[in-house]
């Protein structure tokens, strides 16, 4: 089943139109995105412009939920102001929630959603990230990612819902639900990309060569993301090792891991996808034309546009920009995410026109996907939202919905003597770590910045603050463990450093020195130990598994840390089970028929006494 086709006569009518009144460079422009930070002003207007993003951390001064309407106001105004006055479509990556933004609601990331199984509450998330995206005039979401780990290595494992197609197919198809709302045509409603095709998640380690390990010369992506001498011991670590390599896959796995959610979505009326950085058996996905053009757009009958990854054209010809350009818009790229030299790309598109290296048809085949999702989105009515919108960003709705999904997505893997949930009558918690009252770390990457950050970065409950107001007067907290009273029960909060992409690829998946002493001092302290654990997926910890009477994994739960005390606590309950395997070993890294886990896919201890029993 493939989606009917979206517009109506009148839609058509008016696509056609356009067609025959642009010209070749403004229909080269309507390919174009480059990022907010390199556009001049007037620009979006005398190129015709099809696209502005903001990448991670591309934000206004001050970053705030009005400035951020402003500045996207801003370009849309250009826009009109061109010769045919065709919308510009602005895009964020609103991976969860409208992370960009300080003091929007940020939701668990997607491997805490597969979690929850619960494809209501991913609707529901996506109506609400919808809404707080719309509300600073933004209509594109870089979201969902339908990407499956293989390695759990991989810095994007949190990215993704899970290892099971079938789940990643039926939340992603909750996902776009959500995000549409009523109609695509509803002011409210908000364009999902879904990303990044394909088998992103599959690839082998060693295979990337997004990092040239001989030269280390920082480029303009990575300076955006700051990076000084950490950078060295994060490629020692293993950063840039999975992330953009290479799938060494076969066809028959390509179809029936990795095709499934992109079918799914697209029948849930996805009208754009996001081709990979990564390759398939050492093609690059911006330039495979079988996959973008004859599989997806043929066999799947995708009748939307496929926009490239952030400077991901360039990688597939290095010095040869011409045939770059040409190579891509070939194989079925139809906009072009620059981000930085737009008039170059425009030049080198128009020339490639001119001397047969492109066909017409092939822009004409390209613009018209382009505008036709436009149209469907009703951007030539109302290129603007209501600015009353802005009322719903962070609001105390949203709020609650991120606490709900939460709650629902902490797995409790170990409960030993049904230490949890704990009594409400409990004398006196210890509640340790430095990661307890961390809300940069509770968030994880794509966090107001790219990389994220630690701290107060954005408002929000941390764990410890979610503690505290359930049992006023009864917490105690210590950063690094360090106590001198003993505690009937010791709450251990430890986190993985945020990150995101290929900035968090790792050899090894453990618990850093510094937690492992500061959950040393816990134990000897406490009768009991609860280790909850922040994470983008699983760490290795068979070793000490042992030491602890109860586990959870909390993944990366968001601005709303009571969400974690509501659990513990037995206000709600545990339901949630992994949507990946949690390997034993780092031996059993990346997964295999071999591999042997310490708990399977669907495990979770989730039938528990509550405070009310």
């Amino acid at each position: 089943m493939t989606q009917p086709h979206p517009l109506n006569e009148e839609g058509r009518a008016l696509v056609e139109r356009l067609l025959r009144d642009m010209t070749l460079s403004e229909k080269a422009g309507q390919m174009t995105q480059p990022e907010k930070n390199s556009v001049k002003q007037g620009d979006v207007t005398r190129l015709s412009l099809g696209s502005v993003l903001s990448g991670g951390g591309g934000n206004p001064d001050p970053n705030t939920p009005h400035a951020w309407r402003e500045m996207v106001g801003a370009y849309l105004h250009e826009a009109r102001s061109s010769r045919l006055g065709i919308p510009l479509l602005y895009g964020v990556d609103a991976v969860h929630g409208h992370n960009n933004v300080v003091g929007t609601t940020i939701f668990p990331h997607n491997i805490a959603l597969g979690a929850t199984r619960d494809a209501d509450l991913v609707r529901r998330i996506g109506r609400a990230t919808a809404l707080e995206v719309a509300a600073t005039n933004v209509r594109w979401n870089f979201a969902p990612a339908v990407s499956m780990p293989h390695d759990l290595r991989w810095g994007r494992t949190y990215e993704g819902y899970g290892q099971d197609p079938q789940l990643v197919s039926e939340l992603a198809s909750a996902y776009v639900q959500g995000l549409r709302g009523a109609a695509w045509n509803d002011p409210t409603a908000v364009l999902p990309s879904v990303k990044h095709f394909i088998a992103d998640g599959h690839t082998s380690w060693g295979s990337s060569t997004r990092v040239d390990r001989n030269a280390l010369d920082v480029d303009r992506t990575l300076a955006i993301a700051q990076m000084g001498e950490g950078f060295m011991e994060l490629l020692d670590q293993g950063a840039w090792q999975l992330d953009q390599g290479d799938s060494r896959i076969d066809e028959a796995t390509l179809r029936a891991v990795h095709l499934p959610p992109y079918r799914a979505a697209i029948e849930a009326g996805a009208l754009n996808v996001m081709a990979s950085f990564s390759s398939w058996n050492g093609l690059k996905m911006h330039g495979h034309r079988y996959l973008l053009t004859d599989v997806l757009k043929g066999e799947l009958g995708f009748e939307g546009f496929v926009v490239s990854d952030w400077e991901a054209i360039d990688q597939l010809h290095p010095g040869d920009y011409h045939r770059c350009v040409a190579d891509a818009i070939n194989a079925g790229v139809d906009m072009v995410m620059v981000p930085f030299d737009y008039e170059k790309f425009i030049g080198t598109l128009v020339a490639a026109v001119q001397c047969g290296d492109v066909t017409q048809e092939r822009i004409d085949d390209a613009v018209r996907r382009i505008l036709t999702a436009k149209v469907v989105l009703g951007l030539f009515d109302i290129p603007e939202t209501d600015p009353a919108l802005l009322n719903v960003v962070g609001c105390a709705e949203h709020r609650a919905l991120a606490r709900e999904a939460v709650r629902k997505s902490l797995v409790l893997l170990r409960n030993e003597g049904n230490v949890l949930p704990l009594s409400d009558n409990t004398p006196t918690v210890l509640v340790a770590g430095s990661a307890a009252d961390d809300m940069g770390a509770q968030c994880g990457g794509w966090t107001i910045t790219w990389m994220g950050g630690h701290g107060p970065i954005t408002p929000g409950t941390s764990i410890l603050e979610g503690f505290q107001r359930a049992l006023p007067g009864r917490v105690n907290y210590s950063a690094d463990g360090q106590v001198d009273a003993r505690y009937p029960v010791g709450i251990a909060v430890v986190a993985e450093e945020p990150y995101a992409e290929g900035m968090g690829d790792r050899a090894e998946l453990r618990l850093d020195a510094q937690q492992l002493r500061m959950l040393a001092r816990v134990r000897e302290q406490c009768d009991r130990l609860v280790v909850v654990l922040l994470s983008g997926r699983p760490l290795i910890i068979t070793d000490e598994l042992p030491q602890w009477d109860a586990f959870v994994a909390a993944w990366l739960p968001g601005t709303e840390g009571d969400g974690v005390t509501d659990v513990l606590l037995g206000r709600a309950p545990f339901t949630g089970t992994l949507s990946v395997d949690w390997p034993r070993t780092h031996a059993d890294l990346p997964r295999t028929d071999a591999s042997a886990s310490l708990w399977d896919l669907g495990a979770g201890i989730t039938t528990v006494r509550t405070a009310a029993d």
